[in-house]
């Protein structure tokens, strides 16, 4: 297995407990504005995922997993609107974009092992533009996606203790 997936597997697992019994309210909770609720952050990190695995792996996107990858940049990054409502953020809709980023990143970490060399060495020597604009390989996407989870669950901590934060 490879060193990113127990990594990853570690971040992702809290990141997701951290989400768990989160009402409606408490996912589109904004604590300052122009700041990214739960639910934006949680479909950000998904759409991350879902953007550089696509990317390195070689797989088109249709058009739902398109919508989740613009998670990444759009209303983050750039100008553009966020690519979900917050009325569309609901528990189930955040548990199941949660869902498919994660399949999407270890499906590209799991790619990531030994037993694979050359796969790896394409995967991990690929450049691609990061979310924050400059270039980097793939090794460094699978940093990035391994510890991404964690800087988010961050932000999860401080908007729950933010007291105005709903109590359900």
């Amino acid at each position: 297995m490879s060193d990113f997936l127990e990594v990853y597997r570690l971040t992702r697992g809290r990141f997701e407990a951290s989400l768990e019994g989160l009402s409606q309210a408490q996912l589109n909770f904004r604590i300052n504005e122009g700041s990214l609720t739960i639910a934006e952050s949680a479909l950000h990190v998904a759409g991350t995922e879902t953007r550089f695995a696509s990317f390195l792996l070689g797989k088109e996107l249709n058009e739902t997993d398109q919508r989740l990858a613009d998670s990444a940049l759009n209303g983050i990054m750039n100008e553009e609107p966020f690519p979900f409502t917050p009325d569309e953020l609901t528990p189930e809709v955040v548990q199941a974009n949660v869902a498919r980023g994660r399949e999407w990143a270890e499906r590209l970490i799991a790619s990531d092992s030994t037993e694979t060399r050359e796969k790896t060495t394409v995967i991990r020597n690929r450049e691609l533009r990061s979310i924050l604009g400059p270039m980097i390989n793939g090794e460094g996407a699978l940093v990035r996606m391994s510890a991404h989870p964690f800087y988010h669950l961050g932000q999860f901590e401080v908007i729950k203790r933010d007291p105005n934060f709903p109590s359900s």
